[in-house]
């Protein structure tokens, strides 16, 4: 799970971006699924890949306009049967 901070709370520089360049993901990461705060001080974006290197590299293009929190996470599914 990928907790984006925009900067300075501006959401719209990171909107444009997106618009013109697109999520700009190295080929291996996966992009899932993003919820926004309503307040549109946050993001949170769901990624898969193998490689943390690929997600390093797709938080270097945006980390002009964004600051990064990664968090791992998995299925609760598979989560559940380590706790029994």
């Amino acid at each position: 799970m990928v907790i984006e901070r925009f900067r300075d709370g501006q959401a719209r520089p990171v909107y444009e971006r997106a618009r013109e360049q697109g999520r700009m993901l190295p080929d291996g990461l996966r992009y899932v699924d993003s919820w926004v705060a309503a307040d549109f001080a946050r993001c949170f974006q769901l990624m898969e890949c193998d490689d943390l290197t690929l997600l390093m590299a797709w938080v270097a293009r945006w980390s002009d306009l964004v600051d990064f929190e990664i968090v791992p996470v998995a299925p609760s599914a598979q989560a559940s049967p380590l706790m029994t």
